[in-house]
């Protein structure tokens, strides 16, 4: 990747992991729990760019192309309970130098292969070198159930051949299902203690 572009998707993803955990502590104060198990974040890799790009008809990554791509930088939270998910969402909104762009949410709507999430596609003020731009991320909150799926979906049907992928997508998607009743579960469970 250009020199020039990495450091401000990197900048972008220290700024949204800093807000994550300035969210996580005032939300576990509000809550008297904790709200957010862990984050983490990463840069798109240069393969992968490439092929996002031409996938979107450009030729070559360049600056027209790379702008193009809102999740060349990424972050993700893991949330303890599926509620949660969306008051991180709420508090991020709340943010107001953050711009958001688009919201994905794969909690109401599952993809296809039963993969749950909630993306919100931001825009982050990153100042480099004396100047403002606003720099496009993604960020992916979730459960530690859904991440717990997410990975083994990542696991067993991406770095397989097609033929096995398909084999095994259908009991993948079923198992999406029971993740998500565990989640609602546990929520229930939350609020019952709560009660007492």
């Amino acid at each position: 990747m250009n020199d020039y572009f990495k450091p401000k998707y990197e900048c972008a993803i220290r700024i949204l992991l800093a807000k994550l955990e300035v969210i996580h502590a005032e939300l576990s104060m509000e809550l008297e729990r904790p709200v957010i198990t862990g984050t983490s974040g990463r840069i798109k890799t240069w393969e992968s760019i490439e092929k996002k790009t031409a996938k979107k008809g450009y030729e070559k990554p360049d600056a027209k192309a790379l702008a193009a791509i809102c999740d060349i930088a990424g972050v993700r939270a893991i949330c303890v309970y599926m509620d949660d998910v969306y008051r991180v969402a709420e508090a991020l909104k709340g943010h107001q130098d953050l711009k958001i762009v688009r919201v994905k949410d794969y909690l109401k709507s599952p993809k296809n292969s039963g993969y749950r999430s909630l993306h919100l596609i931001v825009e982050v003020p990153v100042y480099f070198r004396g100047e403002m731009e606003a720099v496009e991320a993604e960020v992916q909150l979730r459960t530690s159930a859904m991440d717990f799926w997410a990975c083994l979906d990542h696991q067993l049907r991406y770095k397989r051949g097609k033929k096995e992928a398909k084999l095994i997508g259908q009991e993948l998607k079923e198992y999406s299902g029971v993740v998500a009743d565990l989640d609602r579960k546990m929520v229930e469970l939350r609020d019952r203690i709560a009660a007492i």
